[in-house]
């Protein structure tokens, strides 16, 4: 049996590696800047909405203050997700500087990542100790 139509193939990149030049011919390219907070938002509403409102909206903070750090890499759109996917399974109800340290692990890939990122996002975050 034969296809009536061609697959369609996206790729996608980080510009983490660069593509060959074969491939390149074969495809068009259409450049994606990092997603708005709003469109952040959005992704991890449609795709788990049982996570609460609260929380959603300051994982897309978060992952902002990691975005904006220079790290090896950074949090995409699907580390996005996976965190929100651990914080509802684990049923996080607010994300402090304890709950970030123990799953930063889910956006932060590199070892050196994770120091900056602890260092510069979790003491944004404070502990609850410290709100007392």
């Amino acid at each position: 049996m034969q296809s009536r139509t061609h697959p369609i193939v996206l790729l996608t990149s980080n510009n983490s590696r660069e593509l060959t030049e074969a491939l390149k011919r074969r495809c068009l390219y259409r450049g994606w800047t990092t997603p708005s907070s709003s469109t952040s938002w959005r992704s991890c509403a449609c795709t788990l909405p049982d996570l609460h409102e609260t929380v959603a909206r300051r994982l897309v903070e978060v992952i902002g203050m990691v975005r904006a750090l220079d790290l090896k890499k950074p949090p995409s759109i699907a580390e996005s997700i996976d965190w929100a996917r651990a914080l509802l399974l684990l049923g996080v109800q607010e994300i402090d500087a304890d709950t970030f340290n123990e799953t930063m692990s889910v956006i932060v890939k590199h070892r050196a990542d994770m120091d900056v990122v602890a260092e510069r996002v979790g003491l944004k975050l404070g502990s609850p100790a410290d709100v007392a």
